[in-house]
C-alpha cells in the first residue's frame, strides 16, 4: 500500500515545519482502504516532511484537530472510506479531554440536558476502571462551570442522573435529568413508554415494515443476549428475568438485496434490543460483530455498528410540555448509506410509495 496522498494548503515551500503549516488534507485512495485514522494521518504530516510519532499522530486525533469530511473525527481507529477528505487542522483549538464539548449539548435548562452522544463513548462505566465516559464528560462541564461562578468554594458537586442510554458504538440524542424531581418524572415517563425514542438503523438484506416483540434475556444459555425462544432448548413460558421488548420497524430505503436503510421505533428499551431484534429476523445491523450468528450472507463492513438516535420526546419535568428533538446522522452513518446507493445503482434503489402522510418528516433521515 502507498502513502495517502496529502496536499499542503498553507506553507507549500520545502522545508517547513509544523509551526508554519496551518493546514494538510488527504484524499483516502483506494489502496489506502482498512488504514485506520493515525496511520494515515502520520503519513500525511511525514509526506510534510514533519517526523510523527504514532503518539502524536493519535493525539492530533484526540484533540479534536483531525477532520474527516468536514465533521471532527476523535477516534484515532476509524478507518475513513476510501474517496473521504481529511484534513489536519494543526491550529484548530485543542479539545480538552474529559468534558463534555459545547457543541454536543443540543438542549439545556435547570432540569434536563439534551446530549449528542458521538459513537465510541461509553454513557456511564460498563466495567470497573471505565474512565471518561460521557457522564464523566458531562460531571466535569457542569463542575466547571460551577467552579467559574464560586471560585472560593473548595467542595462542589453537581446531580446528573441518567434517564436512558446508548451503546458504545450508537450515535444520537440523549436526555439526563439535572435534579430529583427530574429524575423521578422522566423515569416514570421511561417506565410508561410515552418517552418517544426513533432510530436509524442500516440492516443486511430486503427488511419489511415489522413489529418485533419478545422476551429479551441477559444469556439466553450460550453467552449471548436474546429472545426467548431464539434457542432451540428453549421450551416453555419465559423465565421471570426476561424483559418483555417491543420494537416497530418501517423501512425507508433499500439497497437492491443487500441492505435496507431501516426506522426503528421503541416502545422498550432494553439493551440492544434493536440489534438484537433485527437480527433474530434474519437481519443484522451493518458493522455487526456480536448479533451475526446464523447470518448466511456475506457481512458489509462498516466502522461501527450503524445505528443512530435520531428523535427524542418526552414531556418537560417541571413544565409539562411536550418536547422533541431531532439529529441528523453523523458522517460515517451518512457515508454507509451513500456508498451503498452508488453501489446499488438508481434501477436497485427502492422507497417506499403512500407510506408518509403529508405532514410526516419523520422517514426523511439525511
Amino acid at each position: 500500500m502507498g502513502e495517502a496522498r496529502a496536499t499542503c494548503v498553507e506553507g507549500m515551500h520545502e522545508g517547513h515545519d509544523q509551526e508554519k503549516l496551518k493546514e494538510i488534507k488527504v484524499i483516502v485512495r483506494k489502496e489506502d482502504e482498512g488504514k485506520i485514522l493515525m496511520r494515515l494521518v502520520k503519513e500525511a504530516m511525514e509526506a510534510q516532511g514533519i517526523p510523527q510519532s504514532w503518539n502524536q499522530a493519535r493525539e492530533l486525533c484526540r484533540s479534536g484537530r483531525v477532520f474527516v469530511d468536514g465533521e471532527e473525527m476523535l477516534d484515532a481507529f476509524f478507518a475513513p472510506t476510501p474517496g473521504s477528505h481529511l484534513q489536519i487542522r494543526l491550529n484548530a483549538p485543542k479539545r480538552r479531554h474529559g468534558i463534555l464539548h459545547p457543541s454536543e449539548i443540543v438542549y439545556v435548562d435547570d432540569d434536563v440536558l439534551v446530549v449528542n452522544k458521538r459513537a465510541g463513548i461509553l454513557t456511564l462505566p460498563f466495567d470497573e476502571g471505565d474512565r471518561d465516559t460521557l457522564l464523566d464528560q458531562i460531571r466535569a462541564y457542569f463542575l466547571a462551570k460551577l467552579r467559574a461562578q464560586k471560585p472560593q468554594k473548595r467542595h462542589l458537586d453537581v446531580q446528573i442522573g441518567v434517564v436512558h442510554r446508548l451503546d458504545k458504538e450508537t450515535s444520537g440524542l440523549l436526555v439526563f435529568a439535572r435534579n430529583h424531581r427530574a429524575k423521578l418524572s422522566l423515569d416514570e415517563q421511561i417506565r410508561s413508554h410515552s418517552v418517544e425514542r426513533r432510530y436509524l438503523a442500516i440492516a443486511h438484506g430486503v427488511v419489511h415494515d415489522a413489529v418485533h416483540q419478545s422476551h429479551i434475556l441477559a444469556d439466553v444459555g450460550d453467552g449471548f443476549r436474546g429472545s426467548w425462544g431464539s434457542r432451540p432448548w428453549h421450551k416453555g413460558p419465559p423465565p421471570p428475568d426476561a424483559k418483555w421488548s417491543h420494537t416497530e420497524v418501517r423501512w425507508l430505503e433499500r439497497f437492491g438485496q443487500k441492505a435496507t436503510l431501516v426506522e426503528c421505533r421503541l416502545r422498550t428499551g432494553r439493551q440492544h434490543q434493536i440489534r438484537i431484534h433485527l437480527s433474530e429476523a434474519g437481519h443484522p445491523l451493518i458493522g455487526e460483530k456480536v448479533y451475526v450468528r446464523g447470518h448466511l450472507g456475506p457481512l458489509i463492513e462498516a466502522p461501527r455498528v450503524m445505528l443512530h438516535a435520531r428523535l427524542l420526546g418526552f414531556e418537560h419535568p417541571r413544565t409539562g410540555r411536550w418536547m422533541e428533538f431531532e439529529l441528523e446522522a453523523p458522517g460515517d452513518f451518512r457515508r454507509t448509506i451513500e456508498s451503498l446507493r452508488a453501489e446499488a445503482g438508481s434501477f436497485l434503489r427502492e422507497k417506499p410509495k403512500n407510506k408518509l402522510k403529508a405532514n410526516d418528516e419523520s422517514a426523511r433521515p439525511c
